[in-house]
């Protein structure tokens, strides 16, 4: 079964979980219009969700699995290793505890099987360890997973992207690529070659590149773009995007669907999985997608080696 280009990312509709006074979600998320936005992707031709144990400490895998988790038609994408523990954010790669988050995902997936498990952020001396390899491989042996790979970390995936290449392990990787943020590039070229399977994540860089943030945007506390998406950032964000912009004229499309489509226009990309909490999502992430010619895409990634370097120091610096 092939994946569709556009899958449903289910961070969002996890809820606006905080753990201690960290927030981890993207505030609170009404469960009938989850349900509702979940059908409207089956009905737009998607059929890969993506979520993780963490997103709303497991509802988004719950609200999946009662949806569309008995469906043989759908692939399902879920993470194991980040935790909540005694009010903390932490992180957990031992054997014992991958296993055991993912048997947990499984029940609350409704599944026998999740198609592709993909360890959440481990850095590479948690892979070098061996521990977290070791359980994913006898979850497959198992088959309780079919598939499994990493989720890279924001800023300098290729550590941890080259060590599963340089030993032939995995299947796939999960990056963040968009207009703003290209520090994923080397590793997508390099994937290609070696005939692993890419998610992007972070297509839209938290809503930034839908262009309908201003320098006033705010965030209610349970929502993990208020550290994140700063006026500073918006403001310095819009005015190095500006040469780019001017490319929706040239395809008559929206700041949405130019980004997107951006994404899409790498061979090697597999799936994207922008955020979708409402069927209005469904519509403006699906819709007006496109091939850019090979000469906007040189732009964009010389702008990205140029003025938007500024933009991505500020990014960094927030996480």
């Amino acid at each position: 079964m092939l994946v569709s280009e556009v899958g449903f990312g289910a961070w969002a509709i996890g809820g606006g979980t905080m753990i201690g006074n960290t927030a981890i979600g993207w505030g609170d998320a009404d469960d009938k219009t989850s349900e509702e936005a979940i059908y409207a992707s089956l009905d737009a031709g998607i059929n890969f969700f993506d979520t993780a144990d963490i997103y709303g400490l497991g509802h988004s895998e719950e609200l999946i699995g009662k949806t569309v988790g008995k469906r043989k038609d759908i692939i399902i994408a879920t993470k194991g290793g980040n935790v909540a523990r005694d009010g903390q954010f932490t992180v957990d790669y031992s054997k014992e505890h991958i296993i055991d988050a993912c048997e947990q995902s499984l029940r609350r997936l409704n599944r026998e099987t999740i198609d592709y498990y993909q360890l959440h952020t481990a850095k590479l001396s948690h892979l070098q360890q061996g521990d977290c390899i070791a359980a994913v491989q006898q979850l497959q042996e198992q088959g309780k997973i079919r598939y499994w790979g990493l989720s890279l970390i924001t800023f300098n995936p290729m550590p941890e992207a080259g060590f599963l290449v340089e030993n032939n392990l995995g299947n796939g990787f999960q990056l963040v690529l968009n207009l703003l943020n290209q520090l994923g590039l080397p590793v997508l070229n390099m994937a290609e070659k070696a005939g692993y399977g890419i998610i992007v994540r972070m297509p839209l860089q938290f809503g930034l590149l839908t262009g309908k943030f201003d320098g006033g945007v705010s965030f209610p506390d349970n929502d993990h773009r208020k550290k994140r998406i700063t006026p500073e950032i918006v403001n310095a964000c819009n005015e190095a995007l500006l040469p780019i912009w001017k490319l929706c004229d040239k395809y008559r499309c929206s700041k949405t669907e130019l980004a997107l489509s951006y994404i899409l226009s790498y061979s090697a990309v597999s799936v994207i999985i922008p955020g979708i909490r409402t069927a209005a999502h469904v519509q403006s992430n699906t819709s007006g997608l496109f091939r850019l010619e090979e000469s906007d895409m040189k732009l964009i990634e010389e702008t990205g080696r140029t003025s938007l370097i500024p933009v991505m120091d500020k990014i960094k610096q927030v996480g």
